[in-house]
């Protein structure tokens, strides 16, 4: 009877997770579909646009997720009070049908289910994966930071201004406005390099915990800094060279920069220069500890 007992507990442990999952997919996978089908036709709000880089980073949370499955497995079973709070918190987010509140519910739901499955230890174990959900998740949080940008833009429009008057092009910049050729280019709030600033501290993250540097603070904070500032670096050339292409009446040049795919390979190929990047803090690092 003992052994019908447990093998009747472990079929039913082995089944919860499967019907979770089943749930979760009905649950949000029209949620899912709407935020890559926004990110990727950029026909989703420009606030949640900024979020776009969860194109990689929610498919990377899943599957470190699948990584961890057997460790998973091997924890013990604990529900935490803090869990059913989460799960009932998220489905009031889910069922209010408040966008916002939706969007919000599903890292909500994901981290009360690994209190209420395994607890703490649970949480722990997919911490990360949980992370990188979450600052995928769109929200009103670019919104409510456009209006700190200004000495940003300025400092853009500025230097960019400064640029373009050394290769002899006659130059005003007046605050944020840059008046070439006389045809003016505003770096408004949303062209300050918010969207790339967001990005790359996500891909920093990423790359972080893949070569396992996330781990040594100073590694990490030297990384993500350099990494910030390489974003400003490619921001104020963009906005120089969208200026150049406006100026001189090159439409064609500026709007493949700004909002065509010229702007996506620009954006590409920044990123790729965060890996030669961590390759190097992590040679300087192992150089100066020898």
């Amino acid at each position: 009877m003992q052994i019908r007992h447990q093998l009747k507990n472990a079929n039913t442990t082995r089944l919860i997770t499967p019907a979770i999952l089943g749930i979760l997919l009905l649950l949000y996978a029209p949620v899912l579909f709407y935020w890559v089908q926004g990110w990727l036709n950029k026909s989703i709000s420009i606030e949640h646009e900024y979020f776009s880089h969860g194109i990689i980073g929610l498919p990377f949370a899943a599957y470190l997720c699948w990584l961890n499955r057997k460790k998973w497995q091997r924890l013990p079973d604990f529900s935490h009070p803090l869990g059913v709070a989460l799960l009932v918190l998220g489905g009031v987010f889910y069922l209010s049908g408040v966008s916002e509140w939706v969007n919000l519910s599903f890292p909500t739901i994901l981290t009360g289910l690994c209190l209420w499955l395994k607890g703490i230890p649970g949480l722990k174990l997919q911490g990360f994966a949980l992370i990188l959900v979450l600052l995928a998740t769109p929200t009103s949080v670019p919104y409510l930071i456009t209006p700190y940008t200004l000495p940003l833009q300025s400092l853009i429009a500025g230097t960019a201004g400064f640029i373009l008057s050394q290769i002899g092009m006659q130059v005003t910049v007046e605050g944020v406005n840059i008046y070439v050729g006389g045809r003016i280019v505003e770096v408004a709030p949303y062209c300050a390099g918010l969207k790339m600033l967001f990005t790359t501290f996500y891909v920093g993250l990423m790359l972080l915990y893949w070569t396992g540097a996330l781990s040594s603070r100073r590694k990490s904070i030297w990384f993500l800094s350099i990494a910030v500032l390489i974003s400003i670096c490619a921001n104020i050339v963009r906005n120089t060279l969208l200026s150049f292409f406006h100026g001189t009446g090159q439409d064609g040049a500026f709007h493949w920069l700004h909002n065509g795919w010229g702007g996506d390979l620009y954006s590409a190929v920044m990123l790729l220069s965060l890996v030669p990047t961590l390759n190097w803090i992590e040679k300087y690092f192992a150089e100066v500890s020898e």
